[in-house]
């Protein structure tokens, strides 16, 4: 990923209201992020619970999105993140919802998935063993390649019916 100021990643956000990204807290260590080894750069908003961040690279520009989590727990065991296909305890895999872009947000339009809880999609894919018994390791490479498209596949759906070009 291409080296971002914070002001490209405040102006990144498609999905948020001006008092929204008032709110935005970046995380701790930004300015020490490894852009070199950044898919993606995702994070939990450490002052408002439940809310997350993700700017992915969609059209060779930013697009950042601003997530909600869902509340609650599951009763499986062991769940898998759709973006790093981990499989993690239950209560590690999140429903994150993203408002969609424009006015399909506007009128309360979302777009769902499951993602790692703490958002660590692109570090786990970058571990050399797998994580569960069961899990089916690919080449490094490729989980990294994958990752990286579906996450900027879900940062697209957000754009998606807003007018916004991808």
């Amino acid at each position: 990923m291409r080296p971002l100021t914070e002001e490209d990643v405040r102006s990144s956000f498609v999905n948020a209201s001006p008092d929204e990204l008032r709110l935005v807290a970046l995380p701790a260590d930004f300015v020490l992020t490894d852009w070199d080894h950044l898919d993606f750069l995702a994070w939990r908003d450490p002052r408002t619970r439940g809310r997350g961040y993700v700017v992915a690279e969609v059209d060779g520009r930013p697009a950042g999105i601003v997530m909600r989590a869902a509340e609650g727990s599951s009763h499986a065991r062991a769940a898998m993140c759709n973006v790093c296909h981990t499989m993690q305890p239950a209560d590690q895999v999140v429903m994150y919802t993203a408002r969609r872009a424009g006015d399909a947000g506007a009128h309360g339009d979302s777009v769902g998935n499951y993602l790692c809880a703490d958002l660590s999609c692109h570090e786990n894919v970058r571990l050399a063993a797998p994580l569960a018994p069961n899990e089916v390791r690919a080449s490094v490479d490729l989980k990294i390649d994958g990752t990286r498209r579906r996450m900027e596949s879900f940062v697209g759906r957000v754009l998606e019916t807003a007018g916004v070009r991808r």
